[in-house]
C-alpha cells in the first residue's frame, strides 16, 4: 500500500520543534510497516531525520509541485492531514485516488442549514474522515449522520521511550505545557497558581507556552504577577520539544486544565508516559486520553485546579498511585503499534470500497 501523507501548508516537519499533528505522523509512520509511505511538507527545516519526506517549495508553487510528485508517486490512497481546502484541491486534480481527511482538531460545526449543506457537499467528496478520539467521531457523526460509514477513530499514539521517567522521587513542580491560547485554560491556571505557591514555599511551577509569538499580547498579562516568585516559577516561550520533555520528566504534576472540548490530549498522554501525576479539565477527548488515571476537575477554575494541586501536594500516596497507573494505563493503551494498526485498517477500508463503488459502477 502506497500511502502519501499531506501535512498542510506551513508544516515544516522539524523533528526538534514539532507541532502536535506532526509528533502524531511522525509516530506513526515510524512503525508503519509493510507500507510505502511518503510525507509531504513544506520546505524549510533541515531536521526532517525521515527517510521519505519530500519538502516542498513555498509560495505559488507549491501546489503545482504537489501535484506532480503526487501523480509521480502513484499513492493507493492520500491522507490529508487537518485542512479540508488542500484535500478539496488534490481531490479535484486526482479523483480517481480515495482520499482521507485526517482531522486533529474539531471541524467548524455548520450553523445553519445552507452551512450544513455545504459542508456535507465538501466531506462527500472524501472517501474518509478520520478523528483522533471517538468523541470526536461521534460529534461528526450527529451532525452529518448519513456520512456516519465514512467517520473512524484514531486515538493519538505515543512514541513513549523517549518520555519514560521513574514516578517515583519527582521534584516538587508543578508543570503545564501547550500553546498559549484560551483554550488551554492558561489564564484560570495562571490564577490558581498564586495560592498554591503561597501555602507551599517548597514548591515550584514551570509554564511551557507554545506558539508564544503568536498569543502573547492575550497571554503575558496573564503569566506576568507569576514574575513576584522569583526563581520558583518559570516560563519557557515556544521551548523545544526536548526541553518540554525534560521539564516533565521531573514534575511531580502536570495539568491538562483545556476550558475547550480537546479532541483528544497529546500533552496528556505525554505526562502520563513522563511519570507525572496528572490533572485534567476531561473535555473532549481528554478522558479518552488519560482513562480513569487523571485527578478530573468538575469545572475549569481558580478554586477548582487549586483544590486539585493542594490534593496532590498534600497526599503523595495518592499522587504516586495516580503517577503510576496514568504510566502504565499509556504503555498499554497509545502504543503506535496499536494506533498504526488501526489507521492502516483504515485505509485499507476506504480503498477497498473504493475498489468496490468502480466495480458495481457505482463510483
Amino acid at each position: 500500500m502506497r500511502t502519501a501523507v499531506l501535512l498542510p501548508p506551513g508544516c515544516l516537519f522539524s523533528e526538534a520543534r514539532p507541532n502536535s499533528m506532526e509528533t502524531v505522523v511522525r509516530t506513526m509512520a515510524g512503525v508503519d510497516q509493510g507500507s510505502k509511505t511518503r510525507i509531504f511538507c513544506c520546505g524549510g527545516a533541515d531536521d526532517h531525520n525521515v527517510a521519505d519526506a519530500d519538502p516542498l517549495p513555498v509560495g505559488r508553487s507549491r501546489m503545482p509541485a504537489l501535484i506532480e510528485r503526487l501523480r509521480a508517486f502513484r499513492p493507493d490512497v492520500i491522507e490529508h492531514h487537518q485542512q479540508v481546502k488542500q484535500a478539496l484541491a488534490v481531490q479535484r486534480a486526482l479523483p480517481d485516488t480515495p482520499h482521507l481527511l485526517y482531522r486533529h482538531n474539531a471541524l467548524r460545526p455548520p450553523r445553519h442549514a445552507v452551512d450544513r449543506w455545504r459542508y456535507k457537499a465538501r466531506y462527500e467528496r472524501l472517501d474518509g474522515l478520520v478523528f483522533v478520539s471517538m468523541a470526536e467521531r461521534d460529534a461528526f457523526a450527529r451532525t452529518f449522520s448519513d456520512l456516519d460509514d465514512r467517520a473512524f477513530a484514531v486515538p493519538n499514539p505515543i512514541d513513549a521511550a523517549p518520555w519514560l521517567a521513574s514516578p517515583e522521587d519527582r521534584q516538587p513542580l508543578i508543570a503545564f505545557a501547550g500553546r498559549a491560547m484560551p483554550e488551554k485554560g492558561v489564564d484560570v491556571l495562571c490564577a490558581a497558581l498564586p495560592a498554591v505557591l503561597d501555602a507551599h514555599p517548597d514548591w515550584r511551577a514551570v509554564l511551557m507556552l507554545n506558539d508564544w509569538d503568536d498569543h502573547a499580547h492575550w497571554a503575558a498579562g496573564h503569566v506576568a504577577p507569576l514574575a513576584r516568585y522569583g526563581l520558583r516559577f518559570e516560563l519557557l516561550k515556544s521551548a523545544p520539544l526536548a526541553e518540554v520533555r525534560r521539564r516533565i520528566q521531573t514534575a511531580a504534576i502536570a495539568l491538562t486544565p483545556s476550558v475547550w472540548d480537546e479532541p483528544f490530549g497529546l500533552t496528556a498522554i505525554e505526562a502520563h508516559a513522563a511519570g507525572a501525576a496528572l490533572i485534567s479539565s476531561g473535555r473532549g477527548g481528554l478522558r479518552e486520553a488519560s482513562g480513569p488515571h487523571a485527578l478530573y476537575v468538575d469545572a475549569v477554575t481558580p478554586n477548582t485546579l487549586a483544590a486539585a494541586m493542594d490534593r496532590l501536594i498534600r497526599n503523595p500516596v495518592e499522587r504516586l498511585a495516580l503517577a503510576r497507573s496514568g504510566q502504565t494505563y499509556v504503555l498499554a493503551t497509545h502504543t503506535p503499534q496499536r494506533r498504526a494498526a488501526e489507521l492502516k485498517g483504515v485505509r485499507q477500508t476506504v480503498i477497498a470500497r473504493r475498489l468496490a463503488r468502480q466495480t458495481t459502477g457505482t463510483a
